[in-house]
């Protein structure tokens, strides 16, 4: 296997906030998020459709109604979605663990990793469904512009955006309320799919795009396969076609770039971003986004500046 040193990635959570919560939606067309762990502990509840990560060299798939979860030292990354995909995200600061979480049965809160290998989850029962969804959704109420929640991956990866709430207090308090009550849910219900093996070519190539280290002529034969092979391996194990990962790679490193940097202009972004032509980019940008780039980044930043 291969295994590959990330660091840690700051999620930039004001001091006023125990950690945040957002509904990730397929349909809003959320980035690309590279692989990455962070010292705080992270939830995901599926409500609709299926999401896939890759956690150290393993492909998971998860239905709706799965609840799962993500300790600190586990290096994780959203590799897909189904069209209807839906699923909330939530993380909680070390210092929430440490006050919330006091008696035996919570200790498990406070591990760096799950006791197994792989990622702890639970398909939940309808009414522990429910009732987790209903508390998330009320979490909610006062959050920011959900289009600006997903466009920045919650917490806004390579920018300068930070996380808000209408009432601190009250998200605080739910997210207090809400890792006591999924640890308890993911004490029953039961456990759902497997995971695949990656083959060490296809994690390779994972790394190689992650860091846009992957030019048209020698991608393939870095990996150590041909490149017809290797793209119809990368589509069976990642459950991706290859060209469509690698576009949603050069998708985000774009409007990273194009949104953090007022020096660079929108075709320089284009080229740096990993883009053959500024034809292939525009064509690729309105099929993800129907809309062209300098729209999109338009009502982006509007967006941003009146949340």
């Amino acid at each position: 296997m291969l295994f590959f040193v990330i660091m840690l990635q700051d999620l930039k959570i004001r001091e006023i906030y125990d950690g945040f919560i957002f509904l990730a939606e397929a349909k809003r067309h959320l980035p690309y998020l590279k692989t990455h762990r962070h010292v705080e502990l992270e939830l995901n509840l599926v409500v609709r459709g299926t999401i896939t990560y890759v956690v150290y060299g393993r492909r998971f798939t998860f239905p709706h109604g799965t609840l799962l979860w993500m300790f600190p030292s586990q290096e994780h990354q959203l590799v897909d979605r189904s069209k209807d995909g839906a699923y909330y995200v939530a993380v909680f600061k070390p210092s929430l663990i440490k006050s919330a979480c006091m008696g035996k049965g919570y200790q498990g809160l406070k591990r760096k990793s799950p006791m197994r290998r792989g990622v702890m989850h639970k398909m939940l029962e309808p009414a522990a469904f429910d009732v987790m969804r209903q508390t998330m959704d009320a979490m909610m109420e006062g959050s920011l512009d959900a289009d600006v929640l997903n466009q920045e991956g919650g917490f806004g990866f390579a920018s300068n955006f930070l996380y808000d709430h209408g009432d601190p207090d009250a998200l605080n308090a739910g997210l207090h309320y809400l890792i006591i009550q999924a640890w308890k849910h993911s004490r029953t219900g039961h456990h759902v799919g497997g995971s695949v093996d990656l083959h060490p070519s296809v994690q390779k190539a994972l790394e190689l795009l992650g860091r846009l280290d992957a030019s048209e002529g020698s991608f393939a034969a870095r990996c150590g396969m041909s490149e017809t092979y290797l793209s119809r391996l990368f589509h069976r194990q990642v459950g991706v076609p290859l060209n469509r990962y690698r576009n949603s790679v050069r998708l985000a490193r774009f409007l990273d770039m194009a949104k953090s940097s007022r020096a660079k202009t929108i075709l320089e972004c284009v080229y740096e971003a990993g883009f053959g032509s500024y034809a292939q980019f525009y064509k690729i940008f309105t099929q993800n986004y129907h809309q062209g780039p300098r729209e999109f980044l338009g009502r982006s930043c509007a967006k941003s500046e009146t949340d």
